[in-house]
């Protein structure tokens, strides 16, 4: 791999992606709609030799075609809000693979775990535990994936790689925990959601941005799914609590369960679409990383405590320098 498109590149999963992509030294090109995001994302890395700035619409399969030309694999980590997700995904991904399939170039769509729906008692889940969703948001999923695996893209490999709740630096609105730790940086009160007691599995978006980039780097990864694992589960409770030592604040950190969810989602739409959701703060998936150590090798895992920390630290010196 010598050059790669990133769609979505100014998101959380983007953002680690390309700085992974330039770190060995493969040439990335940031993909999304404003220029503005895109050079503040350039900024922040320090505008360095080898990214290359395009701006589109991913819902458009010329503007993503003339990203990618020249490329050798796509990155698509462009997401969808929850109150978009059911219209507009499919839409998205059939522009992003017939861009692909035009071109012959590779793609990894990166995603979640709400196509498995709710465990049974097996636990950690493989890649061939069995897809079966019961939510409107979990069914789309399972479309997509039949979508992006189907024959009609016959020119071009292609994978899918499923994150767990995740965090970092570069998260966002898009991750569960990223406005809560945004919050606790700030010293304010700060909304949690799900439930505070349950243990849950949560990957650091650097370590993420290794084993994505990793898998994409190997041919023998196409053709299949595979489990982006976290370094291990932890409580809600704990996580605020590491939080709070890194920010040396503790204001007041509320859960949101399906009521406070359907409230908040009458001024944000988005919210009350968490609600079907719920069940995974309830009874939470974790994830095998078996196959990709049978791979690869190792699964690279940040503690939370340096993870939280790093986190925290760089929320703070964003808004010192803001």
């Amino acid at each position: 791999m010598k050059k790669a498109v990133v769609l979505g590149a100014t998101g959380g999963t983007g953002t680690v992606i390309i700085a992974e992509l330039l770190r060995r030294g493969i040439e990335a090109v940031a993909f999304g709609r404003s220029l503005h995001k895109l050079e503040g994302l350039a900024a922040t890395l320090g505008n360095p030799v080898g990214l290359t700035l395009k701006t589109g619409d991913v819902f458009k399969e010329n503007d993503i075609t003339a990203a990618s030309l020249g490329a050798d694999v796509i990155f698509h980590s462009a997401a969808m809000p929850y109150n978009e997700m059911t219209t507009r995904l499919l839409p998205m991904g059939e522009a992003v693979m017939q861009a692909a399939n035009n071109l012959g170039i590779k793609v990894i769509a990166v995603d979640g775990i709400y196509a498995y729906g709710k465990r049974t008692n097996e636990h950690p889940i493989d890649e061939d535990y069995p897809k079966n969703p019961h939510t409107k948001k979990g069914k789309i999923k399972l479309e997509f994936e039949r979508m992006f695996f189907s024959s009609r893209w016959d020119r071009t490999q292609r994978m899918i790689v499923r994150l767990p709740d995740y965090y970092g630096p570069t998260a966002n609105e898009a991750s569960y925990l990223g406005s809560t730790l945004e919050s606790i940086a700030a010293g304010k009160p700060a909304l949690f959601v799900g439930n505070m007691k349950v243990a849950r599995e949560y990957v650091y978006l650097p370590d993420a941005a290794v084993m994505i980039v990793e898998l994409a780097s190997r041919d023998e990864a196409y053709g299949q799914n595979w489990n982006i694992p976290g370094g291990g589960i932890l409580s809600g409770r704990e996580i605020v609590h590491i939080a709070q030592q890194a920010s040396g604040k503790s204001k007041l950190v509320l859960p949101m369960g399906k009521m406070g969810l359907s409230l908040l989602g009458l001024f944000l739409p988005v919210m009350k679409e968490v609600v079907e959701m719920l069940y995974l703060t309830e009874e939470p998936l974790v994830l095998s990383g078996k196959k990709y150590e049978r791979l690869v090798g190792p699964i690279p895992a940040t503690s939370f405590e340096q993870g939280i920390t790093e986190t925290i630290q760089a929320i703070m010196s964003r808004g010192a320098n803001a």
